[in-house]
C-alpha cells in the first residue's frame, strides 16, 4: 500500500507558498493508518525504545497507538502552560520568535531510551528543541522518526541523533 496516496496535501496553507501535508486522511482510512504505524514500527525497533515522546499535537496521534503496538510507554512534549503538575521546559528560538515546550520529568526514568516522534519534519527547530530537554530530563534520545521530511529545510541537520522518515515530499 502506498500510504503517500493518503495524505492530502493543501496548497498554500496556513500561508501562501506553503503546502500543508494533512494526514487527516490517512488517520481516516484504517487499513492506511495501520500501515504508517507497522512501517513506523519496522523502522524504529532497531533502536529498542523504552518509551516513545511525542511532539504536539499530530505527534501524539502517530506515537501514541505506535507505543500500544511496540508494548512501551508514551509521553508528551507540549507547548508551555499545557501539562499539569511538575514541568521541565526548555526555551529556543525560531526563524522569527521564541516558543517554549515542556514534560513532565518524573514519567521518564534516568538514562531512558526514548524515541521521539512527530507527524511531519520540516525545519527542525521544535523536535531539536525536543530532544535538548530530553536530554535535560536526563534521557537518552536513541532516536527521532517521522511520517513526512519535508526536503530542502536542512530539518534533519539540526537534529543530534539519527533521524528516520517514511517519505521525503517537496516543501
Amino acid at each position: 500500500m502506498n500510504i503517500r496516496e493518503h495524505i492530502r496535501i493543501i496548497p498554500d496553507f496556513p500561508k501562501q507558498g506553503i503546502n500543508f501535508y494533512d494526514i487527516a486522511t490517512l488517520l481516516a482510512h484504517p487499513a492506511a493508518w495501520r500501515e504508517t504505524v507497522g512501517l513506523l514500527q519496522a523502522t524504529i525497533e532497531s533502536y529498542e525504545p523504552d518509551m516513545l515522546m511525542g511532539i504536539e499535537s499530530r505527534g501524539f496521534l502517530v506515537a501514541a497507538p505506535l507505543a500500544i503496538e511496540m508494548g512501551i510507554g508514551f509521553g508528551m512534549v507540549r507547548k508551555k502552560g499545557k501539562l499539569p503538575g511538575q514541568t521541565l521546559s526548555y526555551a529556543y528560538d525560531l526563524e522569527y520568535g521564541s516558543d517554549e515546550i515542556e514534560i513532565q520529568p518524573d514519567l521518564i526514568e534516568k538514562g531512558a531510551k526514548i524515541v521521539l516522534i512527530d507527524d511531519l519534519l520540516a525545519t527542525g527547530g521544535t523536535m531539536g528543541a525536543a530532544i535538548s530537554l530530553l536530554e535535560k530530563a536526563g534521557a537518552q534520545v536513541a532516536a527521532c522518526a517521522c511520517i513526512i521530511e519535508l526536503e530542502g529545510l536542512g530539518g534533519r541537520e539540526k537534529l543530534s541523533c539519527p533521524f528516520e522518515t517514511l517519505m521525503q515530499c517537496p516543501a
